[in-house]
Protein backbone atom coordinates (compact mmCIF):
# COMPACT_ATOMS: atom_id res chain seq x y z
CA UNK A 1 0.00 0.00 0.00
CA UNK A 2 1.37 3.35 -1.11
CA UNK A 3 1.58 5.77 1.73
CA UNK A 4 0.09 9.03 1.47
CA UNK A 5 3.41 10.92 -0.22
CA UNK A 6 3.37 8.00 -2.46
CA UNK A 7 -0.29 8.64 -3.69
CA UNK A 8 0.88 12.33 -4.00
CA UNK A 9 4.02 11.89 -6.13
CA UNK A 10 2.52 9.29 -7.99
CA UNK A 11 4.52 6.57 -6.85
CA UNK A 12 7.15 4.91 -4.23
CA UNK A 13 9.88 4.89 -7.18
CA UNK A 14 9.34 8.70 -8.42
CA UNK A 15 9.35 9.42 -4.04
CA UNK A 16 12.77 7.28 -3.54
CA UNK A 17 14.13 9.54 -6.11
CA UNK A 18 12.86 13.35 -5.01
CA UNK A 19 13.90 11.77 -1.56
CA UNK A 20 17.78 11.04 -2.72
CA UNK A 21 18.46 14.18 -3.95
CA UNK A 22 16.83 16.37 -1.59
CA UNK A 23 19.15 14.05 0.25
CA UNK A 24 22.48 14.36 -1.31
CA UNK A 25 22.44 17.26 -2.92
CA UNK A 26 25.75 18.11 -3.39
CA UNK A 27 26.74 14.67 -5.13
CA UNK A 28 25.98 13.98 -8.54
CA UNK A 29 24.55 10.29 -10.04
CA UNK A 30 24.36 8.08 -13.07
CA UNK A 31 21.48 6.29 -13.98
CA UNK A 32 22.55 3.52 -12.85
CA UNK A 33 23.62 4.27 -9.49
CA UNK A 34 20.11 6.05 -8.76
CA UNK A 35 18.71 2.62 -9.85
CA UNK A 36 21.19 0.44 -7.44
CA UNK A 37 21.09 2.80 -4.22
CA UNK A 38 16.76 3.19 -4.60
CA UNK A 39 16.35 -0.34 -5.73
CA UNK A 40 14.48 0.75 -8.89
CA UNK A 41 14.70 -0.56 -12.12
CA UNK A 42 16.77 1.08 -14.04
CA UNK A 43 14.43 1.89 -17.44
CA UNK A 44 11.89 3.16 -14.65
CA UNK A 45 14.71 5.17 -13.60
CA UNK A 46 15.99 6.73 -16.74
CA UNK A 47 12.16 7.74 -17.37
CA UNK A 48 11.40 9.27 -13.82
CA UNK A 49 14.77 11.01 -14.46
CA UNK A 50 13.45 12.39 -17.68
CA UNK A 51 10.00 13.72 -15.92
CA UNK A 52 12.45 15.16 -13.23
CA UNK A 53 15.02 17.17 -15.65
CA UNK A 54 11.51 18.50 -17.66
CA UNK A 55 10.81 19.87 -14.44
CA UNK A 56 13.69 21.46 -13.20
CA UNK A 57 14.16 19.70 -10.39
CA UNK A 58 17.34 18.34 -11.46
CA UNK A 59 20.02 19.25 -13.75
CA UNK A 60 22.21 16.97 -16.31
CA UNK A 61 25.71 17.11 -17.24
CA UNK A 62 28.47 15.49 -18.66
CA UNK A 63 32.00 14.32 -17.84
CA UNK A 64 33.70 11.63 -18.97
CA UNK A 65 31.23 11.06 -21.62
CA UNK A 66 29.19 9.57 -18.86
CA UNK A 67 26.09 11.06 -17.78
CA UNK A 68 24.88 12.32 -14.20
CA UNK A 69 21.82 13.84 -12.32
CA UNK A 70 21.89 16.36 -10.01
CA UNK A 71 19.66 18.72 -7.71
CA UNK A 72 18.71 21.91 -9.10
CA UNK A 73 19.10 23.50 -5.87
CA UNK A 74 17.35 26.79 -7.70
CA UNK A 75 14.42 24.96 -7.67
CA UNK A 76 11.85 26.94 -6.55
CA UNK A 77 10.41 24.52 -3.63
CA UNK A 78 13.55 23.12 -2.71
CA UNK A 79 13.35 24.27 1.28
CA UNK A 80 9.43 23.65 1.15
CA UNK A 81 10.37 19.57 -0.36
CA UNK A 82 13.29 19.28 2.05
CA UNK A 83 10.92 19.95 5.08
CA UNK A 84 8.59 17.74 3.63
CA UNK A 85 11.39 14.67 3.29
CA UNK A 86 12.75 15.62 6.73
CA UNK A 87 9.12 15.27 7.82
CA UNK A 88 8.37 12.00 6.31
CA UNK A 89 11.95 10.39 7.50
CA UNK A 90 10.26 10.05 11.02
CA UNK A 91 7.91 7.09 12.23
CA UNK A 92 5.35 6.11 11.69
CA UNK A 93 5.63 8.12 7.99
CA UNK A 94 8.16 5.67 7.18
CA UNK A 95 6.67 2.38 7.86
CA UNK A 96 10.43 0.51 7.53
CA UNK A 97 11.24 2.04 10.46
CA UNK A 98 8.07 0.09 12.49
CA UNK A 99 9.98 -2.99 12.04
CA UNK A 100 12.57 -2.06 14.66
CA UNK A 101 9.72 -3.33 17.16
CA UNK A 102 9.75 -6.92 15.55
CA UNK A 103 14.00 -7.38 15.52
CA UNK A 104 14.01 -8.85 19.25
CA UNK A 105 13.25 -7.68 22.36
CA UNK A 106 13.75 -4.37 21.76
CA UNK A 107 14.23 -1.49 24.29
CA UNK A 108 15.42 1.51 22.53
CA UNK A 109 14.98 2.81 19.44
CA UNK A 110 16.13 6.22 18.27
CA UNK A 111 16.57 7.87 14.87
CA UNK A 112 18.84 10.78 13.97
CA UNK A 113 21.18 12.17 11.59
CA UNK A 114 19.96 11.18 8.11
CA UNK A 115 16.74 10.36 8.92
CA UNK A 116 15.83 14.34 10.41
CA UNK A 117 18.82 16.59 8.65
CA UNK A 118 21.44 16.31 11.20
CA UNK A 119 24.90 15.60 9.86
CA UNK A 120 25.92 16.38 13.21
CA UNK A 121 24.94 13.03 14.90
CA UNK A 122 27.06 10.23 16.03
CA UNK A 123 24.75 7.94 14.67
CA UNK A 124 21.45 7.65 12.06
CA UNK A 125 20.01 4.77 14.50
CA UNK A 126 20.44 4.14 17.93
CA UNK A 127 18.69 0.12 18.91
CA UNK A 128 18.73 -1.52 22.31
CA UNK A 129 17.63 -4.80 22.47
CA UNK A 130 18.80 -8.45 22.66
CA UNK A 131 17.77 -11.71 20.86
CA UNK A 132 17.63 -9.62 17.61
CA UNK A 133 17.45 -11.51 14.80
CA UNK A 134 20.10 -10.86 12.46
CA UNK A 135 18.48 -11.95 9.41
CA UNK A 136 15.43 -9.20 9.90
CA UNK A 137 18.24 -6.55 11.37
CA UNK A 138 19.75 -7.66 7.53
CA UNK A 139 16.39 -6.51 5.40
CA UNK A 140 15.74 -3.70 7.81
CA UNK A 141 18.95 -1.80 6.72
CA UNK A 142 18.03 -2.92 3.06
CA UNK A 143 14.62 -1.61 2.79
CA UNK A 144 15.80 1.68 4.82
CA UNK A 145 18.87 2.85 2.65
CA UNK A 146 16.49 2.11 -0.36
CA UNK A 147 14.65 4.43 1.34
CA UNK A 148 17.21 7.25 1.78
CA UNK A 149 19.04 6.24 -1.10
CA UNK A 150 22.14 5.91 1.62
CA UNK A 151 24.38 3.95 3.82
CA UNK A 152 22.50 3.99 7.45
CA UNK A 153 25.43 4.43 10.03
CA UNK A 154 23.72 2.25 13.04
CA UNK A 155 24.71 1.61 16.55
CA UNK A 156 23.58 -1.90 17.96
CA UNK A 157 23.68 -2.58 21.69
CA UNK A 158 22.34 -5.12 24.10
CA UNK A 159 20.45 -4.20 26.80
CA UNK A 160 23.68 -4.76 29.36
CA UNK A 161 25.90 -3.02 27.08
CA UNK A 162 23.71 0.03 26.87
CA UNK A 163 23.07 0.12 30.71
CA UNK A 164 26.76 -0.42 31.17
CA UNK A 165 27.97 2.21 29.01
CA UNK A 166 25.18 4.67 30.38
CA UNK A 167 25.92 4.18 33.96
CA UNK A 168 29.66 5.45 33.08
CA UNK A 169 28.55 8.16 31.21
CA UNK A 170 30.02 6.75 27.90
CA UNK A 171 30.44 9.83 25.97
CA UNK A 172 28.68 8.16 22.64
CA UNK A 173 25.75 7.82 24.66
CA UNK A 174 25.45 11.18 26.17
CA UNK A 175 26.25 12.95 22.81
CA UNK A 176 23.21 10.84 21.28
CA UNK A 177 20.99 11.58 23.88
CA UNK A 178 22.01 15.72 24.10
CA UNK A 179 21.74 15.75 20.19
CA UNK A 180 18.27 16.01 18.21
CA UNK A 181 16.55 12.57 18.16
CA UNK A 182 13.60 10.69 16.99
CA UNK A 183 11.92 7.87 18.94
CA UNK A 184 10.51 4.55 17.92
CA UNK A 185 10.78 2.67 20.57
CA UNK A 186 11.00 3.45 24.22
CA UNK A 187 10.63 0.94 26.77
CA UNK A 188 13.36 2.60 29.06
CA UNK A 189 11.98 6.23 29.32
CA UNK A 190 12.36 6.31 33.26
CA UNK A 191 16.16 5.25 33.05
CA UNK A 192 16.92 7.50 30.34
CA UNK A 193 15.19 10.38 32.49
CA UNK A 194 17.60 9.31 35.61
CA UNK A 195 20.24 9.40 33.39
CA UNK A 196 19.91 12.98 32.07
CA UNK A 197 19.56 13.98 35.57
CA UNK A 198 22.08 12.66 36.88
CA UNK A 199 24.65 13.80 34.14
CA UNK A 200 23.02 17.10 34.88
CA UNK A 201 23.46 16.92 38.46
CA UNK A 202 26.76 15.86 38.11
CA UNK A 203 27.67 18.69 35.66
CA UNK A 204 26.38 21.69 37.66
Amino acid sequence: MKNSLEELFGSKERWRLIKLFLLNGREKFTVQEIAKRNKVDGRKTAGILKQLTKANFICKRMKNERKYFMLNSQFPFFNELRNLVVRSNVYPQCKSLGKIKNLGKIKLGLISGVFINYPKSKTDLLIVGDSISRAKMKHLLEDLEAEMGREINYSLMSSSEFKYRANMFDKFIMEVLDSPYEVVVNKIANEIQQLLKAKKGGSS
